[in-house]
C-alpha cells in the first residue's frame, strides 16, 4: 500500500505491504529524509496539530495494520535536526532549536545565531530558489521602513461626497499608490518599486482564499537552465524546450528602483565639472551617497549623492577609457565607515559651443539620443554588480539601486544633468551576452550564435527577441528585433536636483582629488598638513573631506579603531570626537610623519623675528627679482634656484630674501 508523510521539508510517499512493522517504515523513511535528521526525534501524528503524536522508536515493533493504516492514509511527522559542525553530526539531537525548511538556505540548516548575508548566496542555477525567502534574506533598513507603510494616498472631501465628516465614500477614499490616474495628474512617468510589487502582490497572492504566500517578485532569465532534469547531455551538447530559454518580448519597464538622485551641494557637481574646464577631456567618477525616502512620489525612494571619487582612467575628447581600480575595497571601506555605499556613477558628455560665453553643444535631445547603446551595456554592467536584496523575490534579489548620470548640453546650451538607470531586461540580456552596442548610439544590435571565425558559439544561446511599437497605422504591433531594435526599451529615466537648503556630509572640501596628476594636481603632504592645521578652532570642518579620509586609509598609519574614530568626527562634526582624533597615537604619528617629510603643519611653521636692520635688506631685495637672482649663491642646488626664479617672475610685487643669508634664523 502507499502511505503518505507530510513533514517540513515536504511529502514523501512510500510503498509497503501491511503486515510491515514501523521498523521498516523508518529505513525506508529515514533513506528519503536530509542526512541531518536525528532519527532518534522523528514522531507520527494522524492530524496537522500533533495532538496525539508518537516517537516512531517508541512503535517500532507494532505492525502497520495493528494501527489501522491503510492505502492512501497520510500521516503528519516531525523532527530534529543534530549539530552539523564541519560537515559532520555530532551525534546528539538539537535540543533547543527545531531547524525546519524555513530555516534553510540552499537546503542547508541555517543556526538561529548565524549573521546571514546581506547578498544572498550566487545561484548557480534558476531553478535553485531560495525557499522561504522572506525569513532568510535581510535587505535595507529603507526597504523594511517601507515594507511597514500602507503607502495609500489620501484625499479630501469631495464636492461628490454626500456624507459627514467622518463618513467615506469612492470619492474622498484613499487611493492605492499604483493608481494610474493619480501619477498622472502629477506627472509622474513610472511606478516606485514599492508602489511595483504592492500591484504584483495584490494580483499575485489572496490572503482571502486562504492560499500559501508565493514570493511576487522574480527575476528575467534568458540563459539555458544548468541541470536540466531530462536526462540529456549539458548545452550545448543538447538542448530542450525544458532548459532552453522562451522568446523575450520586450516592453518599456513600467517602473524603477530608484526614483529621484539628490547631490549635496552643487560644489561636489562643480568640482568634478572643472576637470573638463581645464583639459577638455572627459571625466568619469562613481557616486558615493546613501538611500531615503522621497515623499513626492508614492512610496519612493532617492539616492543622496554626498561624494564623488574619480577612479583611474586615460580621460579623452570623446570618451574615457577606466585602469584598473586597485583600492576599490579600501574605498568602499571608508565609505562604510561614512555611513555612505555606491550609489551610480557619474561621466561627462560635454563639448565647447566656442562662442566664449561658457555655453556647451547640445548632443542629446529627443531627435538624436538620450541614453547611448554603449552606455546602456556599461551601466548594465554596473548594476549586475550592484543587486538589490529583497525578501520579495524567489532568489532574494531583484534589479539594482544603481544608478548612471550623465552631464551634458541641453537646449540652452547650459550644462545640465540626466539621470537614468537601464532595464532589468536590459541587464540580464547583457549577462546572458545576447546583445552588443552598434555604431548608431540610437540602435541596440542583437548578437549572432556564431562567433567572429564562423563557429558556432559554446557559450551563448540567443532565443527569439521581438518587441512592440505603434506602427504608421496607429496599432500596436509586434516586430522581430534581429538584427537591431531601437535602445529606448531598455532605460528609464530619473529625477535630479539639488537640496533648497544644502547640508553636505563633507563640509570643507578643499583636498585635492585623487587620479589627477595629467592635469598638474597631486596630493602632497602640503595639502595634509593644512587639513591638519588646528589654529582657529578649525578641527571639525578641517577632516571633513572625503579624499581627504581615503588618502589617511592609503597611508596605513590609523588603526580599524582610530579611522572609525575619525571617519565619525569627519561627518558629525562633533567636537569632542574632534579632539579625541587629535589625541589619538597614531594620529599624532600621522603628524610627525607629516613633520619628517619637510610638511610642518602651520601650527608649528616658526617665521623669523624682523628687525630693523633685516627689514631694510627685506626692502632692498623686494625692489627687483633680477638682483635676488643674481645674488643667490652658487652652493645652492640648481632645482632651488630654478624654483626661485619662477616664484620671482610669478610674485614679482611680493617680498624675496636670500633662504641662504637667514637660514640660521
Amino acid at each position: 500500500m502507499l502511505i503518505r508523510l507530510r513533514g517540513p521539508d515536504g511529502m514523501i510517499r512510500i510503498n509497503i505491504e501491511k503486515d510491515d512493522t514501523f521498523a521498516d517504515l523508518a529505513r525506508l523513511l529515514v533513506a528519503q529524509l536530509p542526512p541531518t535528521v536525528d532519527p532518534n526525534t522523528i514522531s507520527m501524528s494522524p492530524d496537522p496539530q500533533n495532538s496525539d503524536s508518537k516517537l516512531l522508536k517508541d512503535i517500532t515493533r507494532y505492525k502497520l495494520a495493528q494501527i489501522g493504516l491503510s492505502h492512501g492514509d497520510l500521516i503528519f511527522i516531525k523532527y530534529q535536526h543534530q549539530n552539523t559542525i564541519n560537515g559532520h553530526t555530532s551525534g546528539a539531537p538539537a535540543a533547543t532549536t527545531t531547524l525546519s525548511s524555513t530555516n534553510r538556505l540552499n537546503g542547508k540548516p541555517i543556526l538561529p545565531t548565524e549573521d546571514l548575508p546581506v547578498d544572498p548566496i550566487p545561484l548557480t542555477s534558476p531553478t535553485q530558489v531560495i525557499k522561504n525567502p522572506w525569513e532568510v534574506v535581510r535587505q535595507s533598513a529603507l526597504d523594511d521602513r517601507l515594507d511597514k507603510q500602507d503607502g495609500k494616498i489620501p484625499r479630501s472631501r469631495d464636492r461628490m461626497c454626500k456624507h459627514g465628516p467622518k463618513g467615506m465614500c469612492d470619492y474622498c477614499m484613499p487611493l492605492d499608490p499604483f493608481n494610474m490616474q493619480y501619477l498622472a495628474d502629477k506627472k509622474i512617468k513610472y511606478l516606485s518599486f514599492h508602489s511595483y510589487l504592492r500591484k504584483i502582490n495584490s494580483a499575485t497572492n489572496k490572503p482571502e482564499l486562504g492560499s500559501s504566500f508565493i514570493p511576487p517578485l522574480k527575476e528575467p532569465y534568458f540563459r539555458v537552465k544548468r541541470d536540466c532534469p531530462s536526462g540529456h547531455p549539458q548545452w550545448p551538447e543538447g538542448i530542450c524546450t525544458k532548459c532552453q530559454p522562451s522568446a523575450i518580448t520586450l516592453q518599456p519597464q513600467t517602473f524603477r528602483m530608484v526614483d529621484h538622485v539628490e547631490f549635496a551641494s552643487f560644489e561636489l557637481v562643480n568640482s568634478f565639472i572643472d576637470a573638463w574646464r581645464r583639459t577638455g577631456a572627459q571625466r568619469i567618477g562613481y557616486l558615493y551617497g546613501r538611500y531615503a525616502e522621497y515623499t513626492e512620489v508614492p512610496l519612493g525612494i532617492k539616492a543622496i549623492v554626498e561624494a564623488i571619487y574619480e577612479v583611474p582612467q586615460v580621460d579623452e575628447v570623446d570618451g574615457v577609457s577606466l585602469n584598473p581600480w586597485d583600492n576599490e575595497s579600501a574605498v568602499n571601506e571608508v565609505a562604510r565607515l561614512c555611513g555612505l555605499e555606491q550609489v551610480g556613477v557619474i561621466f561627462t558628455d560635454l563639448l565647447d559651443a566656442g562662442t566664449g560665453d561658457g555655453k556647451v553643444i547640445c548632443k542629446r535631445h529627443a531627435d538624436s539620443y538620450f541614453l547611448s547603446s554603449l552606455e546602456i551595456c556599461f551601466a548594465a554592467r554596473l548594476q549586475a554588480q550592484h543587486p538589490k536584496p529583497t525578501k520579495w523575490s524567489d532568489t532574494g534579489r531583484f534589479g539594482s539601486n544603481f544608478v548612471t548620470c550623465i552631464i551634458s548640453g541641453d537646449e540652452t546650451g547650459q550644462i545640465a544633468i540626466s539621470s537614468y538607470q537601464v532595464s532589468n531586461d536590459a541587464v540580464e540580456m547583457v549577462r546572458a551576452d545576447l546583445i552588443e552596442p552598434s555604431a548608431d548610439p540610437n540602435v541596440m544590435l542583437v548578437r549572432e550564435e556564431e562567433e567572429d571565425d564562423g563557429s558556432t558559439s559554446r557559450t551563448r544561446y540567443i532565443p527569439e527577441v521581438f518587441y512592440r511599437k505603434i506602427n504608421e497605422y496607429g496599432a500596436n504591433v509586434q516586430e522581430n528585433a534581429k538584427p537591431s531594435f531601437p535602445a529606448e526599451y531598455l532605460f528609464v529615466t530619473l529625477t535630479h536636483g539639488f537640496p533648497a537648503q544644502p547640508k553636505p556630509l563633507f563640509n570643507t572640501p578643499n583636498f585635492p582629488i585623487e587620479n589627477r596628476e595629467i592635469m598638474g594636481e597631486s596630493q602632497p603632504y602640503r595639502s595634509v598638513a593644512k587639513a591638519l592645521d588646528t589654529s582657529n578652532n578649525k578641527e571639525p570642518g578641517s577632516l571633513s573631506d572625503f579624499h581627504l579620509l581615503n588618502f589617511i586609509h592609503g597611508m596605513g598609519v590609523l588603526s580599524k579603531e582610530e579611522e572609525a574614530l575619525l571617519c565619525r568626527a569627519a561627518t558629525t562634526h562633533d567636537l569632542a570626537d574632534t579632539y579625541q582624533v587629535y589625541s589619538m597615537p597614531g594620529f599624532l604619528s600621522l603628524q610627525t610623519i607629516v613633520a619628517e617629510t619637510g610638511e610642518i603643519t602651520p601650527k608649528d611653521r616658526k617665521r623669523p623675528r624682523k628687525s630693523s636692520e633685516e627689514g631694510r635688506t627685506l626692502s632692498s631685495h623686494s625692489s627687483g627679482a633680477a638682483s635676488t637672482n643674481k645674488s643667490l649663491k652658487n652652493s645652492e642646488p640648481l632645482t632651488k634656484r630654478l624654483a626661485a626664479v619662477r616664484l620671482n617672475d610669478q610674485n614679482a610685487s611680493t617680498p624675496q630674501f636670500d633662504r641662504a643669508k637667514y637660514e640660521d634664523l
